[in-house]
């Protein structure tokens, strides 16, 4: 009996082996790989919450000749084949379009990703003195372990508007000369009782406030002195440098995340630390791969959305409808005002989510199954799966398009590994990518591995996130 394409898998223990990505590169593609993380570490340092993230991806999109979509719609001016298009969802979300010569009814090539990350935000009345101490009073975003914040240095960073509709910008703590500010801990000698509680409870939410200011107001009227000085001391400064009153708070929007840059990660320079790379390490790679694309035949289109890590809820997360929205608008641009148009496009499109994955970890390999987890330096990691509980809450890409990515990245040689979330029944976590299938997108979350995810300071490899670059690139060119 004679056997056709047989194929020879090269085994490594019970796991396929695929070679470490560091191992293919020649000098080229090393220059390419710094350069590009380089630009990635001024991305993360210019874009830690999702509002500098939408101006910035915004920014880079002009620069490469995209057009907000609101200047076609107000001058009436039709959309063709060529056009780029952005969409600026109330400043925290954007979609990209690039227009291709196929009919738009045909499908897109999506890519898709998150630019909001776990942090601390403060309450609409935030202001408080106690004991001689002012704070901030806040509620945590996202899913955190709460003890890893305590004792970090914070940054101040989002804006306020004032009734008069005037938008203030705060940015305090970045800058060399800036102060900073933080969340204080018990000392060991006094923490007996603390370090009995669960390490769930070892911080509460609400003893989260971040200390501000200790200094009393000056006053050299004894009679006219203020019953909270440091509060009054605080305010003061408040008001001369930003023009802000406490009321101001009541519609401000304020992020506390940790304060301080990128930078490289291990004497090799192989890997980069820093703030929010969940989910930024991929709205990143994803727009400039987007952005690589010139000219195409098939629509092409990137989703940067905001409220992921709170379940995609509100306006500019992924539930809302600005997507299908914004598609409605260029259909009609385009002459095709027809209710089923929408719906067309998206039921022939298909998407990479671009959303990161949990790398092994060998300190923690105990909640880890090896054969089916992501590693460092090994490229770009699909991930088809991610629920726990039976694969609740996930979205299970069929076994045709996984085989249609494979070929994709195996012929553009990009280096790539499938993934699960941890072992059954302790993993899990939620993606964008079950809202986009909900449309019938063919859909797969694609992203980079990250350590100590959900920390104030993460880790992802370099190699990973150039592979992710590369793979957005071969997905949109030929899928």
């Amino acid at each position: 009996m004679k056997y056709k394409n047989f194929v020879i898998l090269i085994v490594e223990g019970d796991k396929m082996e695929r070679k470490n990505a560091w191992k293919k590169y020649d000098d080229n593609d090393l220059n390419r790989l710094h350069s590009l993380c380089e630009d990635y570490k001024k991305f993360l340092d210019t874009a830690k919450t999702e509002r500098e993230a939408a101006t910035e991806i915004i920014r880079r999109a002009k620069e490469k000749g995209y057009v907000d979509l609101e200047d076609y719609i107000k001058e009436g001016k039709s959309i063709k084949s060529g056009d780029k298009i952005y969409v600026n969802n109330k400043g925290k979300a954007v979609a990209l379009f690039n227009i291709g010569t196929k009919p738009l009814t045909e499908g897109m090539n999506i890519l898709g990703a998150h630019i909001d990350s776990p942090r601390i935000d403060l309450k609409a009345n935030p202001l408080y003195e106690s004991d001689g101490f002012t704070y901030f009073d806040t509620h945590y975003y996202g899913g955190i372990k709460k003890y890893q914040w305590v004792t970090l240095p914070l940054a101040l960073h989002g804006v306020v508007v004032k009734k008069d509709g005037t938008k203030i910008n705060i940015n305090i703590g970045e800058n060399k000369e800036d102060p900073v500010v933080g969340i204080t801990d018990l000392l060991p000698h006094l923490a007996q009782e603390q370090m009995k509680k669960e390490a769930s409870k070892l911080i509460e939410g609400e003893d989260l406030d971040i200390l501000i200011g200790n200094r009393p107001l000056e006053s050299k009227d004894e009679d006219k002195k203020e019953k909270e000085e440091v509060k009054h001391n605080i305010l003061t400064i408040l008001k001369e440098k930003y023009d802000i009153a406490e009321e101001d708070f009541l519609s401000a929007e304020i992020e506390a995340v940790p304060a301080g840059c990128a930078k490289d990660f291990g004497l090799d320079r192989s890997m980069i630390m820093s703030y929010g790379q969940d989910d930024r390490v991929c709205a990143y790679t994803s727009l400039e791969a987007f952005l690589e694309v010139e000219e195409t035949t098939k629509t092409l289109s990137c989703i940067l959305v905001d409220k992921e890590e709170i379940g995609s809820v509100g306006a500019t997360g992924m539930e809302s409808h600005f997507f299908d929205n914004a598609i409605a608008e260029i259909c009609a641009l385009m002459g095709n005002d027809s209710p089923l148009a929408v719906r067309r496009v998206l039921n022939h499109s298909k998407m990479l989510s671009s959303d990161v994955n949990a790398a092994y970890d060998p300190l923690y390999k105990s909640v880890m199954d090896k054969n089916n987890s992501s590693e460092f330096g090994y490229g770009v990691v699909f991930c088809k799966f991610t629920g726990s509980r039976g694969k609740s809450g996930s979205n299970d890409a069929n076994a045709e398009y996984i085989a249609e990515l494979r070929k994709i990245m195996d012929d553009a040689d990009v280096s790539f590994q499938i993934s699960e979330l941890g072992k059954v029944d302790i993993g899990g976590g939620g993606t964008i990518a079950y809202i986009l299938a909900n449309y019938n997108v063919e859909v797969i979350d694609c992203g980079v591995g990250v350590l100590s995810m959900h920390a104030p300071w993460e880790v992802t490899s370099k190699a990973d996130i150039y592979e992710a670059y590369r793979g957005y690139i071969a997905f949109l060119k030929n899928a």
